[in-house]
C-alpha cells in the first residue's frame, strides 16, 4: 500500500470534496480518498493496478489538477 498527499488549489467547497472522493474512490487499487476544503488536499491510499500517474490524470480530468505534493 502507498499512500500520497497531493496539493489540490482548485478544492473550495464540500462539493469539491464529495466528488474527489466519489471519483477517486472508484480507481480499482484505492483503497482510502480524504480531501480536506480548509488544507486544500487529497490524501490517497492505494495499490496496484492504482498509480500516482492514473490518479493524478483522473484528477485532472474532472478539473481538480494537482499542484504537487502536499506537505
Amino acid at each position: 500500500m502507498t499512500t500520497i498527499k497531493y496539493s489540490v488549489p482548485a478544492i473550495s467547497c464540500g462539493h469539491c470534496v464529495h466528488t474527489i472522493q466519489t471519483e477517486v474512490s472508484e480507481l480499482a487499487g484505492v483503497t482510502s480518498v480524504k480531501a480536506d476544503e480548509k488544507t486544500k488536499a487529497v490524501e490517497i491510499t492505494f495499490d496496484a493496478p492504482a498509480s500516482e500517474d492514473t490518479i493524478k490524470a483522473l484528477l485532472a480530468e474532472i478539473n481538480y489538477p494537482v499542484a504537487g505534493l502536499a506537505l
